[in-house]
């Protein structure tokens, strides 16, 4: 009888917590052992001397194939869209299912399953994005969602049509403390948005800088800290999600420093991308428009500072793809578009990790470890994956990514699988990136070849969050 399916052989094991040179046994779709010099003649061997041998990536943070408007369409469905992340160095996304005004959650989240049915080249899972929360939707269809493995919903404070106000967050955290759901928050003030769009518009500022003038740090700040607020006023757990500076950082180490159990997240885009971006010539900085926005180098530096410093926990792509030509994208109304009719959102789902890697470990920032942990792990025991998702450990699915720490990449469009039509990384070279990659224990990507298929992935239904209250 054969032990192994697939042994890979010499590499160097990378844990949240441990760094180890072993190999690692597969059988079927599971790690069944770590150790030195395993043997089967009849096993496949995966040559990973030199070589890191990591969690595969859990990006819990990405918009695919979701409702964006009238008119308005994403660029990635959850073909392209997953087999992106693949290359990326992921093995599991959580995108979301968007509940529009008058639908039930319940069909939301059918609506969202067909749209991923038979497309997926990695595992996935779902959060619930709440806009119309009534008092069926938070008192009878939640409970059951979230005994269902829905366990997270996202709020937004801001967006015409999605921003919930005060007494309906409240309503929305107490309805999660009793079922045990976890909830994340996109924090920028409606109310003061609105007031600046008009402003600058009236004042026929309508280029695309003027997305990154209406919503100054202040605007996330003062969300941020409401929400913040809320949560300990229901005293219930929360993550602000796609934290961009200096300001909202500071509103959440300090709720951390008081003991509440307020979580956060950070993007690649609040590392590499500034204002300055969106000035570029004509209507190349639409490219760049995404909310918050990208900000100046101190928001930078303070980002850097919270992933070393344990404030943000995860770090995710918030990929969120649209054509810039055509009148389905970024400027539906070609070179007359409004900054606030651009479609919102940046890509970079495939470059999560690799920008990481290159711009933290190599640079000498963030460690290996912390590597696993902001990139796979944290995810993973945020959104109750854990530890079949997340980790390299006996009895864990077999979701691996084998890494070249030394391979240099410059990234362009053209070497990504994503139907979006740019990146906002035109022209960074970054060193590490995956070369090979294995989805419970396929080879999924070998030698930067893809070798999986569309349809290989399967929906997860997950535990309960570990910070989320149940009482």
């Amino acid at each position: 009888m054969t032990q192994f399916d697939t042994i890979i052989r010499g590499g160097t094991v990378v844990t949240a917590s441990d760094t180890i040179l072993c190999d690692v046994g597969i059988k079927g779709e599971k790690i069944i052992a770590l150790g030195e010099n395993l043997t089967d003649d009849n096993a496949n061997i995966i040559n990973a001397e030199g070589l890191l041998v990591m969690p595969g990536g859990v990006d819990s943070h990405v918009h695919i194939d979701q409702a964006s408007g009238p008119g308005v369409v994403m660029a990635d469905d959850f073909d392209t869209g997953t087999l992106s992340a693949m290359c990326g160095g992921n093995t599991t996304v959580i995108p979301f299912a968007l509940q529009e005004k008058g639908q039930t959650l319940r069909h939301a989240v059918e609506d969202y399953h067909k749209k991923a049915e038979g497309k997926s080249w990695i595992d996935h899972s779902f959060h619930i994005i709440i806009s119309d929360p009534t008092p069926s939707a938070l008192g009878q269809e939640l409970p059951a969602l979230v005994e269902d493995g829905y366990t997270s919903f996202k709020v937004y404070m801001t967006y015409e049509g999605l921003h919930l106000n005060d007494r309906e967050i409240i309503d929305l955290l107490e309805s999660s403390k009793r079922h045990g759901a976890f909830i994340m928050v996109h924090a920028e003030g409606y109310d003061t948005l609105r007031y600046m769009i008009e402003k600058l518009e009236g004042e026929g500022r309508t280029e695309p800088v003027g997305h990154a003038l209406s919503r100054p740090q202040v605007v996330e700040r003062e969300a941020t800290h409401r929400a913040i607020s809320l949560a300990e006023f229901i005293d219930v757990p929360m993550l602000l999600v796609h934290v961009s500076g200096r300001e909202p950082m500071e509103q959440i180490r300090w709720a951390q420093q008081r003991g509440l159990k307020i979580f956060a997240e950070t993007c690649p885009q609040y590392l590499l991308l500034t204002k300055d971006d969106l000035m570029k010539d004509g209507m190349d900085g639409a490219k760049y428009i995404c909310s918050p926005p990208p900000r100046d180098p101190d928001s930078q530096e303070a980002c850097w500072e919270g992933l070393q410093q344990g404030v943000f926990k995860i770090f995710s792509s918030d990929h969120c793809p649209f054509l810039m030509e055509g009148t389905s994208g970024k400027l539906r109304e070609g070179n007359k578009t409004k900054f606030s009719r651009v479609a919102n959102g940046v890509p970079g789902i495939e470059t999560r990790l690799p920008i990481l890697f290159s711009e933290g470990v190599k640079k000498g920032r963030i460690d290996l470890n912390e590597f696993v942990a902001l990139g796979a792990t944290n995810h993973a025991k945020m959104y109750g994956l854990y530890p079949e998702k997340g980790t390299i450990a006996v009895g864990s699915d077999a979701d691996i990514a084998i890494w070249d720490a030394d391979k240099k990449v410059t990234v362009t469009q053209d070497i990504l699988h994503s139907s979006c039509d740019y990146t906002p990384y035109e022209g960074l070279e970054v060193t590490g990136w995956p070369v090979t990659v294995l989805s419970r224990g396929k080879v999924v990507m070998e030698n930067g070849e893809v070798t999986g298929k569309s349809g290989h992935g399967r929906y997860l239904k997950r535990k309960k969050s570990p910070h989320a209250a149940t009482g």
